[in-house]
């Protein structure tokens, strides 16, 4: 599922997440056709390939693109016509995705494949928006897509045989890393891990143990590096030495268990955001936004470059 010559990729819906979708589309060599209703999009849109290109070009994904090969069109139904692969990024309300179902359907080749950018929905919540759904499943980015390599996949009993990894094969093909979800929940896999780690940070603010800036330092300075590099249960297979997994269980179980029980429990109240706001203000020293999401981005595009040269 890689021909750069016979067919496009759609991208409906470009905002942040479609427009970035579109950038690496791009990069790999495709002709994407995007459909958005929204005021400006088309400026949005050739703005964001613009800024995503050079992050594209270092990380050696841009040797087959050309940033101008896309088309915009007035109808999702004509965004989708000949295309090998949808990428649907349209406003998580479950209407709004069950509307736009029933208008492509018809149009789109059997073979192609629809995949659903949504992370607060479930794939039996927006199957029900087609006759057959068959070809469709969940491929939920992390943003920005064209930066960030992960992508988690979500199919069902009511996914034809080999959609699942039709979406793979291609996701792969344009860079990115792919896991399964083979048990459908509320937030997939990296949303909960997140979820869990900020539940965590907030309640040590909260209760007085660290400031908002510490405990960030605590992240990036401390197991943040390591997460980058290697999963959890990876990194404590390694943690024990020769022993690996069955060792590092063997001794720490204990503390583990300790740790756990005393995990806080908090809410995002509108006391919790002030003091969550108050500490970023202290944190970010007066720099603006775009000045720290460019420093992020730099630096995981060098983390990227640097783990792709060593594998």
């Amino acid at each position: 599922m890689n021909d750069h010559n016979e067919k496009p990729i759609a991208v409906l819906g470009a905002g942040v997440i479609g427009a970035s979708w579109t950038s690496l589309f791009l990069a790999a060599g495709y002709h994407v056709k995007v459909y958005d209703p929204s005021d400006g999009i088309q400026t949005a849109v050739a703005d964001s390939i613009n800024d995503a290109w050079p992050t594209l070009e270092a990380l050696n994904l841009t040797k087959n693109g050309d940033p101008r090969n896309y088309s915009f069109h007035d109808t999702p139904q004509s965004a989708v016509e000949g295309a090998l692969f949808v990428k649907e990024n349209v406003p998580e309300r479950i209407e709004v995705k069950h509307d736009l179902y029933r208008k492509i359907e018809s149009s789109l080749l059997p073979e192609a494949v629809v995949a659903s950018s949504a992370s607060g929905l479930m794939v039996k919540e927006m199957q029900k928006g087609w006759s057959d759904p068959s070809r469709f499943i969940l491929g939920h980015p992390f943003n920005p897509p064209h930066l960030i390599p992960l992508v988690e996949l979500v199919a069902n009993d009511l996914t034809a045989p080999g959609v699942l990894e039709l979406a793979e094969s291609f996701y792969e093909s344009v860079g990115k890393v792919t896991i399964r979800v083979n048990r459908e929940v509320p937030a997939h896999v990296a949303n909960r891990l997140q979820a869990a780690l900020w539940k965590e940070a907030i309640y040590l603010v909260q209760s007085g143990v660290a400031s908002v800036e510490d405990v960030d330092k605590a992240v990036w300075a401390g197991p943040g590096l390591r997460w980058a590099a290697m999963g959890p249960h990876m990194l404590f297979n390694l943690g024990a030495g020769e022993g690996g997994m069955q060792e590092f269980c063997a001794r720490y179980a204990d503390s583990f268990h300790r740790w756990w029980d005393d995990l806080g429990d908090v809410e995002i109240t509108l006391e919790t955001i002030t003091q969550l706001v108050k500490g970023i203000e202290e944190e970010a020293k007066g720099e603006s936004l775009k000045p720290l999401a460019d420093q992020r981005d730099k630096l995981i595009v060098e983390f990227l470059i640097r783990k792709g040269d060593g594998e």
